[in-house]
């Protein structure tokens, strides 16, 4: 049996905005797969981070992988000019737009993946007519728009139910998985389909642990879950 393979994004979100650099620097040394960028505007959540400059900015310092999460209304005017900063992966929430095909075909024509992200409380019946244009699909475990909340176990176990629909459709559809991922959480969502988790406070940036430390351990809980799945 092929072993599966699960990556681990950095929630640049939950870094320290003092010290982004370093921090990069860091967890670029200490094996991270990518970096996962929490866009907010304020209005389709209750808070602001980043935005073009900044994204921008740190393009220039490393060679990860950059993974867009646009957690905005109306996604399709920032689409374009994230993908031309050079990110690889760029996610749309189902919930952002009245018209998510078109906001999926944008990105993909920017040759950028094209996630489609769903809330909580989203059903994943919602995938039944998207499954054919999306590269992933991120499934949040917690209410987008702050981090160190604790995971809604129901949005855990919709992580399976997300996995039979891709198996349905024959295609290579990536699942990301992003709120609380802990080292006690992180099994169970390998173990539901997940290939990509995000990391944050839950994980990497951990008090008492160095980035390299936590990275080391989240490796670890990856590997022993992976390799429970095979026996």
């Amino acid at each position: 049996m092929n072993s599966k393979r699960v990556g681990i994004y950095a929630s640049v979100m939950c870094a320290n905005w003092c010290n982004l650099e370093r921090d990069i620097a860091e967890l670029e040394r200490a094996g991270i797969d990518g970096l996962h960028f929490d866009i907010m505007d304020g209005h389709f959540v209750p808070n602001l981070t980043m935005g073009f400059d900044v994204v921008r900015c740190l393009r220039e310092i490393t060679k990860l992988p950059f993974d867009i999460h646009l957690m905005v209304e109306y996604p399709e005017r920032y689409i374009d000019r994230f993908a031309e900063i050079g990110v690889q992966i760029i996610s749309v929430h189902f919930e952002s737009t009245p018209h998510i095909h078109r906001a999926i075909k944008q990105v993909k024509e920017t040759g950028t993946l094209a996630f489609v992200a769903l809330n909580p409380a989203t059903p994943p019946y919602v995938l039944d007519y998207l499954l054919e244009e999306v590269d992933g699909v991120l499934v949040m475990t917690v209410n987008p728009g702050f981090s160190g909340q604790r995971a809604i176990h129901a949005a855990v176990r919709k992580i399976a139910d997300v996995k039979e629909r891709i198996k349905l459709t024959g295609r290579k559809i990536l699942i990301q998985v992003d709120g609380n991922v802990s080292f006690e959480l992180a099994p169970t969502m390998i173990y539901n389909g997940a290939d990509i988790l995000v990391g944050g406070s839950s994980s990497i940036f951990v008090n008492g642990m160095s980035l390299s430390e936590s990275v080391q351990k989240l490796q670890e809980v990856i590997s022993k879950a992976v390799t429970a799945m095979n026996r």
